[in-house]
């Protein structure tokens, strides 16, 4: 292992730090008695959104009543979890927010496609997130 990082509960009603253990992808530290047990002993999911991890040298972010614990990553995994935890510019949002909207646009069409091309409408909604009420309006 060559890097450490912190899993920390994030308190309630405090700004979002790090990112969420679950964003970074398996760690093989997840799955380590110390990980499980940590979390089950404070009744937390590794896939909550509370369950937070940052690298090492970003403690000083971690607020002093948060629970944490200090679990080391592989190079491969560090470099993970810093990406995740780096700020993302507003423009870089932003463009992500555009790109959303350009492929939602349009969404009725795709549908339509995939109805035609014989998917059913039960795994068009799965598939896409999207309700079944409003694929079904589609194949009226």
């Amino acid at each position: 292992m060559a890097d450490d990082a912190y899993l920390f509960l994030l308190p309630d009603r405090h700004p979002r730090l790090g990112t969420a253990l679950g964003a970074v992808g398996a760690l093989e530290c997840s799955e380590t008695p110390a990980v499980l047990g940590w979390l089950q002993a404070h009744d937390a999911s590794a896939s909550s959104e509370l369950v937070r991890i940052l690298p090492v040298e970003s403690e000083a972010l971690i607020p002093e009543d948060a629970e944490r614990l200090l679990v080391p990553l592989s190079e491969e995994e560090a470099l993970r979890v810093q990406q995740e935890c780096a700020p993302q510019s507003v423009t870089d949002m932003e463009g992500e927010l555009l790109e959303y909207r350009e492929t939602t646009q349009d969404w009725e069409a795709l549908v339509h496609r995939a109805l035609a091309a014989g998917i059913p409408a039960p795994r068009i909604a799965r598939l896409t997130g999207l309700d079944p009420q409003d694929i079904g309006r589609l194949t009226v």
